[in-house]
């Protein structure tokens, strides 16, 4: 996988994220309207989502040290 790649998916791996917790504060915002337990699953899956745009974050964070290190062997 090369940089390119890995940056794309890490941009994609946060849009994905914040779209979903998107979603899941919408949910969360109905609470009068949910079961307890539909809403311990929108708060579980935010939770998630979090993590997703965390993680995705780290692979952008990455790629941009290893093209950094490229540039600097190039140079």
């Amino acid at each position: 996988m090369n940089s390119i790649s890995a940056f794309q998916s890490g941009i994609a791996g946060v849009q994905n994220g914040v779209y979903g917790a998107s979603q899941n504060a919408s949910q969360i915002a109905r609470a009068d309207q949910l079961s307890s337990q539909q809403l311990t699953q929108e708060l579980v899956s935010l939770n998630a989502n979090e993590r997703q745009v965390q993680a995705a974050a780290k692979v952008i964070e990455t790629s941009n040290e290893m093209i950094g290190s490229l540039l600097d062997i190039k140079v």
